[in-house]
């Protein structure tokens, strides 16, 4: 299996919700389970089945969560060294050349992805084309209007 980039801040929220999933959900829903069966005929029974529902969710998601844990490889932007250039886990000021607007966006993983908050998925078309650019390089990104290009005014590892 392929390693999944992520950074030290995604490992790290992935660990916690595994560790809720498996203290707090995992119990809740066998509680849950046992309280349905308790109540008799299961055949006709919408709690139960709820609450089966809820755990096969819950299941695949500690599968899901430990396999990218498994295959994740770790790395932590403040300890980053690429001489100025965009790499994974870089946070990245753009200027857009034809509106003049300011951005600022962050590559991480997939699982850490939200645009909301300033974080781009390293496989989107905008981190794909800003990807060993330089500070002073500019960068043309296929969008649905069309293409944009962005200067990158400033590139930091935080």
């Amino acid at each position: 299996m392929a390693t999944i980039p992520i950074t030290l801040r995604g490992a790290e929220k992935l660990k916690t919700e595994l560790h809720r999933l498996k203290t707090v959900d995992r119990p809740a829903v066998i509680n849950a389970i046992a309280e349905a069966r308790a109540q008799g005929d299961l055949s006709e029974n919408a709690e139960y089945e709820a609450a089966k529902d809820r755990q096969g969710f819950i299941e695949g998601r500690i599968q899901e969560i430990e396999g990218k844990l498994s295959a994740a490889q770790v790395i932590d932007p403040t300890g980053l060294d690429a001489g100025g250039k965009v790499v994974f886990g870089a946070t990245v000021e753009l200027e857009d050349e034809a509106s003049g607007d300011s951005v600022t966006y962050q590559i991480v993983g997939e699982d850490e992805a939200d645009l909301k908050q300033g974080l781009i998925n390293v496989s989107s078309p905008i981190a794909r084309a800003l990807i060993g650019k330089e500070e002073g390089d500019t960068a043309e990104v296929q969008a649905p209007g069309g293409v944009k290009r962005y200067e990158i005014v400033a590139v930091s590892y935080r």
